[in-house]
């Protein structure tokens, strides 16, 4: 989670008036917030939560005491290995010049892919139907995947969280109906595309969630759409009648003999075609046959 969103969570916070959400908000926070020193002087997401240490709801109070100590406890071990670190490197200055991080090995599976098989753990949160949700997505995006368990696991985790948050931390039914359609389009097995979009991260949870089912639909069946709707607009448009310009014909009311004109079989067949005529100085219009 990011400075943005838990200034977000934290503005809801401030907002909340009864026990149930201030505490649904503290539990995401809790369990979503990978704490640092920067980012919670950024916020000041502490200050946020401390202020319900005094609440009169033990259960919320308890919360924030687990809350404050955690991040407390995680702010001196991240000072701790940074010591270390510099100690480190300057008793082997060479030492930076090594590489820091390898590329993540592909997963092999030695049977079909899921949560289950994988052995991730989807009991992320209080609500068993949002754990459901992740779990659901998570089966969803492992199609055909050669990523590693916990990076899947990550984004599941972060669409749930996008779509509970569009809905306002309600997981009610327009939030059960917008994650049926997201894994709908996720599992089709035409559409790779899109889970490898997500999965390779060039997709983001945020901008995959908002997306309507057109954008989600493969290309093949997009370039198909595309081809129906040039064709439907070529029909639709219709034959136009092609107009000819000559000094043929006089205007009988400018008298200029720049006039366009085209015919048309307005009668039977065996009658003369009708000629409509427009002078192109004035715009006067008539029709002989």
């Amino acid at each position: 989670m990011d400075a943005r969103e838990i200034k977000t969570h934290i503005a809801n916070l401030d907002k909340a008036k009864d026990d149930k959400t201030i505490l649904e908000i503290l539990n995401i926070l809790k369990k979503e917030i990978k704490p640092t020193e920067q980012l919670l002087r950024e916020t000041k997401v502490g200050v946020a939560v401390n202020k319900h240490k005094s609440s009169k709801n033990k259960e919320i109070s308890d919360v924030v005491t687990k809350i404050i100590k955690y991040w407390r406890d995680e702010v001196t071990k991240e000072k701790k290995l940074k010591s270390a670190a510099n100690g480190a490197k300057k008793a082997s200055p060479a030492a930076t010049t090594q590489p820091s991080a390898t590329r993540e090995q592909k997963f092999v599976a030695d049977q079909p892919r899921s949560d289950k098989n994988d052995g991730v753990k989807t009991e992320i949160y209080e609500n068993k139907t949002r754990n459901n949700c992740v779990r659901v997505l998570y089966n969803s995006l492992c199609i055909e995947s050669e990523h590693p368990p916990h990076a899947l696991l990550a984004v599941a985790k972060d669409i749930e969280s996008e779509v509970f948050r569009m809905e306002k931390m309600d997981t009610g039914a327009k939030y059960a109906q917008k994650l049926r359609t997201l894994t709908s389009n996720l599992r089709q097995k035409n559409n790779p595309e899109l889970r490898a979009r997500l999965n390779n991260g060039d997709l983001t949870a945020k901008e995959f969630v908002r997306m309507d089912t057109k954008d989600m639909a493969p290309e093949a069946l997009k370039k198909e759409l595309e081809a129906i709707k040039l064709k439907n607009m070529h029909n639709a448009q219709g034959a136009t009648q092609e107009r000819a310009v000559t000094d043929r014909f006089t205007c009988g009311k400018c008298k200029e003999k720049k006039v366009s004109y085209y015919q048309l079989q307005t009668r039977s067949a065996d009658e003369p075609l009708t000629t409509f005529c427009t002078c192109e100085n004035c715009g006067n219009r008539w029709k002989f046959s």
